[in-house]
């Protein structure tokens, strides 16, 4: 991996003191030069190639935005900061009018957020050096530049496709892959049911690369990741000013996939509130932006997915029956790997061919292990034992010692809970206990450990629940 050198940043300001925190902030990410006034800065920009000024406006002599008014003049591809202590507006009105400056930081800074706000400063300046790259290219090959975006969309297509999910010959993916290429071409929209980890995004993406909408934007939203008003903002976009923090217009996620595939993962997470406003937004095909007088039409496939049992949410009332059915136009169900272990050899093999260390292998025991395993994290969780073992491991050969402790051990499956009575009381009561304990830890393996699914499944609250798993001594486990 080729490493990016590490963009200058000048930093002025009278105060000896600050000047050296803020050399001291920036100095790990950075190339930083310091400078005690206007004057000295602009002798450091003459005879050092500065990216970013990083100035304190009140200073003797000149101020902070009329020395960044000059530094726009002769090098206007920097990106400029003011740092002052006084919320005067007539300076931040001149610093952005005049001085073109791109973040108005106050005093007292946070290092984190400082150093955030200097890393987004170096993006700009990357970001503006390859616009401006591009614009040359376009203007002197047009045809070079088709040629490239052409071969780029292949090379999407072929690490997004179906041919990305790795599977046997008798897998039980085949069958839903095989139904998901026939209505790939229709403009329907999908549900994808199943366990965390089971690559349900992947087969949205292979979904959208065989599609019509192949040419625009693939995009993704994972719906737990925020609440309700944060949600809405991110999916519909919000004008500036609609809320706190709003400091500028955003556009929403459906407005970015217009014309290609939005993806909403975990949509069963969301509120009955919220689901409300995202049916209507597919009913009529619009969005209105937060803080927005008017709607915005928009043309997306919308592909969902959940690990919830929908159908039970929509019995209980807990989802909206009306965009069930919006979104629900096909439904696929990803297996979880546990009901494929063909495929697991398969999936371990291309995850070694992927890596630097290709020419690694698993030992027979070890490939054992990942067979006799439950894998209850699904590919995502084999994808991790095979790069713990390729971290751990130094020889061509994985042995199964590199595997985690958990797929050495022989455990029984929970799947069957059964009383096993022999060499043990057989007493009613004691039986019952048994049979109780087998079915509350079935129950916490499907569920994770997640004690709200696990009550909800037995019919119990999750105070009884708790009292019965410190009764059962499953407490700990």
């Amino acid at each position: 991996m080729t490493l990016r050198a590490p963009l200058s940043v000048l930093v002025v300001d009278d105060e000896p003191r600050s000047q050296e925190t803020l050399r001291r902030t920036l100095e790990e990410d950075f190339t930083v030069f310091t400078a005690a006034s206007a004057e000295e800065g602009i002798a450091v920009m003459e005879r050092e190639f500065v990216h970013i000024v990083l100035s304190d406006q009140r200073m003797p002599g000149t101020s902070g935005v009329d020395f960044l008014r000059s530094v726009r003049d002769q090098w206007p591809d920097t990106v400029r900061l003011i740092l002052s202590g006084y919320t005067d507006a007539e300076d931040i009105i001149a610093g952005i009018n005049e001085a073109g400056i791109w973040q108005y930081l106050m005093k007292p800074w946070h290092a984190d957020q400082l150093l955030l706000t200097l890393k987004s400063a170096a993006d700009l300046w990357r970001l503006q050096q390859e616009n401006q790259r591009l614009s040359l290219e376009l203007r002197d090959s047009p045809e070079y530049l088709a040629r490239q975006v052409a071969g780029r969309r292949i090379q999407a297509k072929a690490q997004a496709g179906f041919e990305r999910l790795t599977r046997a010959a008798d897998s039980p993916l085949n069958e839903v892959c095989e139904l998901a290429k026939k209505i790939a071409r229709h403009d329907l929209s999908v549900l994808i049911t199943g366990d965390s980890g089971t690559g349900k995004e992947l087969l949205a993406r292979a979904i959208h690369y065989a599609s019509p909408r192949a040419e625009r934007s693939f995009v993704v939203e994972n719906c737990s990741a925020l609440p309700d008003t944060l949600l809405e903002g991110e999916l519909f976009g919000h004008k500036r000013g609609a809320f706190t923090g709003a400091t500028e217009d955003r556009i929403g996620l459906f407005q970015q996939a217009d014309g290609g595939t939005l993806f909403l993962d975990e949509i069963g997470e969301t509120s009955p509130a919220f689901q409300v406003k995202l049916l209507r937004a597919l009913q009529e095909g619009e969005v209105r932006p937060l803080g927005s007088p008017r709607p915005v039409a928009v043309d997306v496939r919308i592909i969902a997915a959940t690990n919830r049992d929908l159908d039970a949410d929509v019995a209980s009332g807990r989802f909206r029956e009306d965009l069930y059915y919006r979104i629900a136009g096909m439904t696929l169900y990803m297996p979880a790997l546990r009901e494929r272990p063909q495929d697991i050899p398969l999936i371990a093999d291309e995850l070694l061919k992927r890596s630097a260390q290709s020419e690694q292998r698993l030992s027979d025991e070890a490939m054992q292990c990942l067979l006799a395993y439950a894998w209850p994290g699904n590919v995502r969780e084999l994808q991790n034992e095979v790069r713990r073992a390729q971290a751990l491991g130094d020889g061509p050969v994985l042995g199964a010692e590199l595997l985690s402790l958990r797929l050495r051990l022989p455990v029984k499956s929970p799947a069957q809970p059964t009383a096993n009575l022999e060499g043990e009381s057989g007493l009613l009561k004691h039986q019952l206990e048994r049979l109780e304990e087998q079915l509350i830890r079935a129950a916490m393996a499907r569920h994770k450990g997640n004690k709200t699914r696990v009550a909800d499944e037995l019919g119990l609250t999750r105070l009884g629940l708790r009292m019965k798993l410190t009764r059962l001594g499953l407490e700990e486990a």
